[in-house]
């Protein structure tokens, strides 16, 4: 052997020659186990016991702050653009001649919108956020400022139209997973740290929108252009123009150069044959015996979205084969994000017009902003907890604690409507317990299925239960306006349903959806 007679002809080296045979040979040992992990894909692969001396300094990469604190902006003023219309947009569709039902339309329509341009905008975007950042900050401009001028004009369907384009904005939550999620950009183990800002954003804007809509209704501002229906609208379009102009002068976009590299070889090519490692010559000079943590599985890009590289969708569908118990749990997990968005967008939409409507209450829409604002907040130190729990607990189990968590404040108003103990303080539990537990549970389906199937299917899979959360957001927004109108017993009854289905499916794929905890 070449090395042999190295260390035979270097006598008067010893520590020289030991390493040289130590360093190969440990690597070898790598090399032979990483194929093997590599060609399988198994659930959630636990790094979290590997050695810190062990870690690549490519799996604890960020992207520039500048630029990731624009999109933990973006996505958080989205949400409060969603949700600050709530409270007043029930009058405000009445006053200009619509409806409750109307009303629902308004809250949720953006969401059909926002499905329907993000394939085109994928077509368009080369890989990168500027565009979709760009698009977003114009059309939330646009969509407030007719949403505002309805009044003006005293054009009903104006509001929609505003609200629709403002939907075209909302496609920018597709590209804020995609960002926290960007193997060019994001190392693997900064991935779930970025995506809970997100979750932190989510819960902030279901918060602070109701809220700050209910405010600005209560101060009123008696003119016909800024006005208490009005007020959310100028306001909102001039927290975007700020921040467009931010940026414009602080974000910058994923390089050229890091776009999905066409000739990048994967795992699985540039590691020699498994099944026969011991046959590999030893030789310092191996191109074969490359440090395996350059090559590890977490470095792989994610799927490109652009049309040219559409033919590497179809070798890879070639290449894995999903099982039927992985299509169960894939169906499984956008029926839970059907779920979690259309019971919360029920409720949020609902609950102005539940109030206004029982003699009880007759909230006006600053109360009831306030009323789906504290419930937010109260639940707020309770998702910050899921976060770290979910280091610790199975996938599986937060999506049933968080879905019974639901259903039991489901059940309890129900019991409230038969039996009329309708009451501010038992409202308020129901709705903090709904709020915590859809939100919670939200956390899992794209966390689970992505220790499930390869990592070039991120990109699909999250476009996947982004569509479920849309058609969630926008029927649960309808349905929710049209409560009262159906009968609040008919429309709680529909949602126990709807969870008992998920609830069902989780027992019939348990096993399934078992996953390393993280």
């Amino acid at each position: 052997m070449h090395v042999t007679g190295e260390l035979e002809a270097s006598e008067g080296r010893p520590h020289l020659a030991s390493s040289v045979l130590s360093r190969p040979a440990q690597r070898q040992d790598e090399v032979e186990l990483l194929p093997l992990d590599s060609q399988r894909v198994q659930p959630g692969n636990d790094t979290d016991s590997e050695p810190d001396t062990l870690i690549d300094p490519e799996e604890l990469k960020l992207p520039k702050i500048s630029s990731l604190v624009i999109i933990i902006v973006s996505n958080i003023l989205m949400q409060v653009s969603f949700f600050i219309i709530v409270p007043a947009s029930n009058d405000y569709a009445n006053h200009l001649g619509g409806d409750s039902t109307f009303s629902g339309i308004v809250i949720g329509i953006p969401t059909v919108f926002s499905a329907i341009a993000v394939l085109p905008l994928l077509r368009y975007d080369k890989g990168g956020y500027s565009l979709p950042l760009n698009v977003c900050c114009g059309a939330s401009i646009l969509g407030h400022i007719l949403y505002a001028l309805a009044y003006k004009l005293n054009f009903l369907y104006l509001i929609l139209i505003g609200r629709i384009i403002n939907g075209f904005a909302f496609t920018m939550w597709m590209y804020c997973k995609r960002y926290c999620s960007d193997a060019r950009i994001v190392g693997i183990r900064r991935r779930t740290t970025l995506a809970s800002f997100l979750v932190v954003g989510q819960g902030l804007g279901m918060s602070l929108g109701p809220f700050a809509g209910g405010l600005f209704y209560k101060v009123g501002f008696k003119g016909s252009v800024f006005n208490g229906y009005t007020s959310p609208g100028w306001v909102m379009a001039g927290v975007w123009s700020v921040f467009w102009v931010c940026v414009r002068m602080f974000y910058v976009d994923v390089g050229e150069g890091d776009r999905y590299p066409e000739n990048r070889p994967t795992t699985t090519q540039s590691l020699p044959n498994p099944q026969k490692p011991t046959e590999q010559p030893v030789s310092t000079t191996s191109p074969s015996l490359t440090p395996p943590e350059k090559k590890s599985s977490s470095s792989l890009p994610p799927l490109p979205t652009h049309p040219q590289n559409q033919s590497k969708l179809r070798t890879l569908l070639q290449t894995y084969q999903m099982t039927p118990s992985q299509w169960g749990v894939l169906g499984c997990m956008c029926w839970f994000a059907l779920t979690c968005f259309f019971i919360l967008g029920a409720w949020e939409s609902n609950l102005p017009v539940f109030g206004s409507s029982t003699p009880q209450f007759h909230w006006s829409p600053t109360a009831s902003g306030n009323f789906i604002a504290l419930g937010g907040i109260s639940a707020f130190p309770f998702l910050l907890l899921t976060i770290f729990l979910i280091r610790r607990i199975e996938d599986r189990k937060i999506l049933v604690l968080g879905s019974c968590l639901g259903l039991s404040s489901l059940l309890v108003f129900l019991s409230l409507l038969r039996t009329g103990r309708i009451n501010y303080g038992s409202v308020f539990m129901c709705w903090w317990a709904t709020a915590l537990g859809f939100n919670m549970a939200s956390v899992v389906p794209v966390s689970l299925l992505s220790k499930q199937l390869p990592p070039k299917w991120n990109s699909w899979v999250s476009l996947a239960i982004q569509y479920s959360m849309y058609t969630g957001r926008v029927s649960g927004a309808i349905w929710g306006g049209s409560g009262v109108k159906v009968g609040m017993e008919v429309y709680t009854g529909l949602e126990i349903g709807v969870v008992g289905i998920g609830l069902v499916m989780v027992g019939i794929l348990w096993d399934g959806l078992k996953a390393k905890k993280g």
